[in-house]
């Protein structure tokens, strides 16, 4: 146990005493400010930092006992169109929604996080490529059958997802492996969205399906990458 987590006792054994008080409180606030700094606010669900911690964490997990660590990564499709038409409160929501779908739908050892945007990302630990490829297409319907836009019936809230996995004999780093699940995401959007790409998927055009706009940040998003560069589901 930390010494923060250490339960304050009173050197003298009064109740009340002022310094147990303080020291209660400065824990909680300690609670508190933790986990500020790990969640997203609006989501609730995990931030981009502790996505970064927790993979680094599963990857070194999957070298010490040889059990994989599988990587989703999520981007909500024409997401911009929805903010456009019905305002981004409606958009804020629509990311509350799938927050609460992605917590219902993975099990509890998983860790689901808002990577930015209308874009997230799913840590399974010991978890194989098909399995997670699985849960893939599970949330993916899910999604898919959420809701549904009201106007002209037209199509509601589907994602496009990629699916990487890391195992005891790959040599990469845990931006590496996102990276490389984020890849998979956008040949996902190259192949006109609402599927699941992974290592078995058929290759297509680099630009198929993509707007400008899409093709320019993944683009940056990948100039990133470089430059910072240098249970199981049936």
């Amino acid at each position: 146990m930390s010494p923060l987590a250490q339960p304050p006792v009173c050197p003298a054994g009064r109740d009340g005493c002022p310094v147990f008080v303080e020291c209660q409180r400065l824990q909680e606030e300690c609670r508190r400010l933790r986990k500020l700094s790990q969640t997203d606010p609006l989501t609730g669900l995990y931030n981009r930092r502790y996505l970064m911690m927790s993979l680094d964490q599963e990857m070194e997990r999957t070298r010490r006992t040889g059990l994989p660590t599988s990587l989703i990564m999520l981007d909500l499709d024409h997401f911009k169109r929805l903010n456009d038409t019905y305002g981004h409160q409606f958009g804020d929501a629509v990311l509350i929604r799938v927050a609460v779908l992605l917590k219902e739908n993975v099990r509890k050892l998983d860790v689901s996080c808002r990577y930015g945007g209308e874009e997230f990302a799913v840590i399974l630990p010991g978890t194989r490529l098909p399995q997670a490829v699985r849960l893939a297409e599970r949330l993916r319907n899910v999604l898919a059958k959420s809701w549904q836009e009201p106007q002209r019936g037209k199509r509601g809230i589907t994602a496009s997802f990629g699916v990487e996995t890391f195992t005891s004999r790959d040599n990469m780093t845990p931006k590496a492996f996102l990276r490389q699940a984020d890849r998979w995401l956008y040949l996902a959007k190259a192949q006109g969205r609402n599927t699941v790409c992974h290592r078995a998927s058929p290759q297509a055009g680099p630009e198929t399906g993509l707007t400008p706009e899409e093709r320019r940040i993944f683009l940056s998003r990948e100039k990133l990458h470089d430059d910072k560069a240098e249970g199981s589901y049936g």
